[in-house]
């Protein structure tokens, strides 16, 4: 089941472990979608030290605006003192990434690891 269903073709799920959290997306980053992608992230770094990792397996497409979402979450991550990790990164996703140098300051890994432990 997914919490945040959205008619604009991202599902977002989130499973949280007191400061843990675990996002699964599905769908499409776009400008469409990422508002609410990043209220969502937002809300979870209001606390201290949030370690959030972010499962891009179902993500098909993801756009510039998609892009900023990430880069908002990473810069108030850095003030929280968190952390963010990416998994299941495709080689599209990847290369979007590489392409605006995101890949040198983004935890990417191309592994998944599953929920919360």
């Amino acid at each position: 089941m997914f919490e945040g269903e959205n008619p604009v073709n991202l599902k977002i799920d989130i499973q949280q472990n007191e400061q843990q959290y675990y996002v699964k997306l599905a769908g499409e980053i776009d400008a469409y979608t990422a508002p609410e992608l990043k209220d969502k992230f937002m809300s979870m770094t209001e606390q201290t030290n949030p370690q959030i990792t972010v499962d891009f397996t179902n993500v098909a497409y993801m756009d510039s605006t998609g892009l900023g979402v990430f880069i908002a979450l990473l810069k108030a991550i850095k003030k929280t003192e968190g952390s963010l990790k990416f998994v299941g990164v495709s080689e599209r996703l990847k290369r979007l990434f590489d392409i605006t140098g995101l890949t040198e300051i983004l935890n990417l890994n191309s592994q998944v690891e599953g929920g919360i432990k």
